[in-house]
């Protein structure tokens, strides 16, 4: 179970003091797409998220986009945030994370994920020991396969609950 519980949890990725990432060594962030940039309706980055990625260059960050969803979805947030992307990343295998480290020489505790699923994004950061930030998912709007994945997620949710480790709606740094 331990690895379902994410390091931080925040409502959105626009709350996310991504400072106090930086002084905790983090130098790659890694963001899932859908439902957690924008709802899957969305094909295009918006002004805001456009403003949150110059932040965060600015801050020093390498930002990656790092989804399962297919390269046509992926490739116009790639090419209007001017950021690196995978795209059928087939979370939470390790094979595209190891590739990332080796291609950036990151080490994996330079890494964060951030996204809003816990059988994907979180589970997935966990196993390879990135820092992993859940953030509530955008919409309830979810391709059929996440669907799945969000009854299994609800049972470990109220599994996680009963246990005193994780509650949604109380946020963490």
């Amino acid at each position: 179970m331990e690895n379902f519980i994410p390091d931080m949890y925040q409502k959105s990725i626009y709350d996310i003091n991504y400072k106090a990432l930086k002084e905790k060594g983090i130098k790659c962030i890694l963001f899932d797409l859908d439902n957690t940039m924008v709802p899957l309706t969305i094909s295009i980055p918006d002004r805001e998220i456009k403003d949150l990625f110059s932040e965060l260059e600015l801050l020093g960050f390498k930002i990656i986009i790092l989804s399962n969803s297919s390269k046509s979805r992926v490739e116009p947030f790639k090419e209007k945030l001017n950021v690196d992307s995978s795209f059928h990343s087939k979370k939470p295998f390790k094979a595209k994370y190891k590739k990332i480290m080796t291609l950036y020489h990151f080490k994996d505790n330079e890494i964060a994920c951030i996204g809003d699923q816990l059988l994907t994004d979180v589970l997935g950061a966990n196993r390879m020991g990135f820092f992993s930030i859940l953030v509530n998912p955008i919409s309830d709007n979810d391709l059929f396969g996440t669907k799945i994945n969000r009854i299994f997620e609800r049972r470990i949710f109220k599994k996680l609950g009963k246990q005193g480790l994780f509650t949604i709606g109380e946020y963490y740094e």
